[in-house]
């Protein structure tokens, strides 16, 4: 089924290897009509729409497919006794030159804005402007497991530590409408959309820092608080980085936007083991669920498309060929209910 052509702009959130589902959701958007004027995008939500932007997704999404846990691991480029984090992400960054390489993102045919964090300043940085990978790189650097991207004085990080689904306060044009893509949604029996007929009652997570919305819909937990629970929790395993926390600059790639954080750890310990990327995505993710939850409530899109938080885990990227098609589910499923916001 296809809609009438309706001009939107596409907010892809983050959440590692669940953000694969991105790319479901991009091919139902397409499929349905839907015109995509703009991205804003955050971490794997800044790659995907990266990729889709410059014309090579669905070489991407062919590539991704084929990996095993083993590729996925040898990607990573783990390095134990890294100063800023425990993932270098060259050999991947090598890869995915092929198709961002020498890129200027003011020359896109669709707009395209990144966000990262300036862990100096303490601020967002959205970038719709300079070398595309770089903007990329510097999106995607999960504090404490991927390394930084140091450009001008900033110290570049994963935007999700302050702003994991980057809905723009002020819609950008009257005449489109806003489909916002999160990858915080409540916890489901069958996440990938493969629920028996009649059963698609969702289970709402109820661990501790995730759950955010009491019976008469009051929001309980201080997105700030996760995010100092979340670095409070990485200085166990990491120390300061004094060089880092005192610089701050002004020259640097992108607009500010003021932000809560505090500079993260950067020294590694020699103790550190591979299995902690695990430990520290888990964390960031809680952090970062919490914190879309409460974006969502307080800056709604006109659509929004949820994918369950429980989908997958955050380095799971060895199973795009399930949570791809997930994805297509969950963006028809959400069109569908919410189909008289843009009939």
């Amino acid at each position: 089924m296809s809609e009438k052509s309706i001009p939107i702009n596409l907010v892809l959130g983050s959440g590692g290897a669940r953000g694969l589902t991105h790319i479901g959701v991009v091919k139902v958007l397409e499929e349905r009509g839907f015109h995509i004027r703009s991205i804003t995008g955050c971490s794997m939500g800044a790659l995907v729409g990266a990729l889709w932007v410059s014309g090579h997704l669905n070489e991407y999404d062919k590539w991704v497919r084929q990996l095993t846990r083993w590729d996925v691991f040898r990607f990573l480029d783990i390095s134990l006794l890294g100063r800023a984090g425990m993932v270098k992400g060259d050999k991947l960054m090598e890869r995915l030159e092929d198709w961002l390489g020498g890129v200027q993102m003011e020359s896109l045919p669709v707009p395209l804005t990144v966000v990262a964090a300036d862990i100096a300043s303490r601020k967002e940085v959205w970038i719709s402007q300079g070398d595309l990978l770089e903007a990329v790189r510097a999106s995607i650097a999960v504090p404490g497991v991927f390394t930084p991207l140091v450009k001008h004085g900033r110290v570049l990080v994963d935007g999700g530590i302050l702003n994991p689904l980057p809905i723009p306060p002020a819609r950008m044009d009257g005449s489109t409408i806003t489909v916002a893509v999160s990858l915080s949604g409540r916890e489901v029996l069958h996440p990938m959309g493969n629920e028996p007929s009649g059963d698609t009652d969702a289970t709402e997570l109820q661990t501790s820092g995730v759950t955010t919305q009491r019976d008469d819909g009051e929001l309980t937990e201080d997105p700030h608080s996760a995010i100092d629970g979340f670095l409070d929790n990485l200085q166990r395993f990491f120390g300061r980085d004094s060089d880092v926390s005192n610089r701050s600059s002004s020259n640097g790639i992108g607009e500010e936007k003021q932000g809560d954080v505090r500079s993260p750890p950067q020294q590694a310990s020699a103790t550190v083991v591979p299995a902690l990327t695990d430990v520290m995505l888990g964390m960031f993710n809680t952090m970062q669920d919490t914190i879309a939850r409460h974006q969502l409530a307080g800056n709604p899109p006109d659509i929004l498309i949820d994918i369950p938080c429980n989908i997958c885990e955050s380095h799971e990227f060895h199973r795009a060929s399930e949570l791809v098609p997930a994805g297509e589910y969950w963006a028809r499923k959400a069109l569908d209910e919410q189909r008289e916001r843009f009939s």
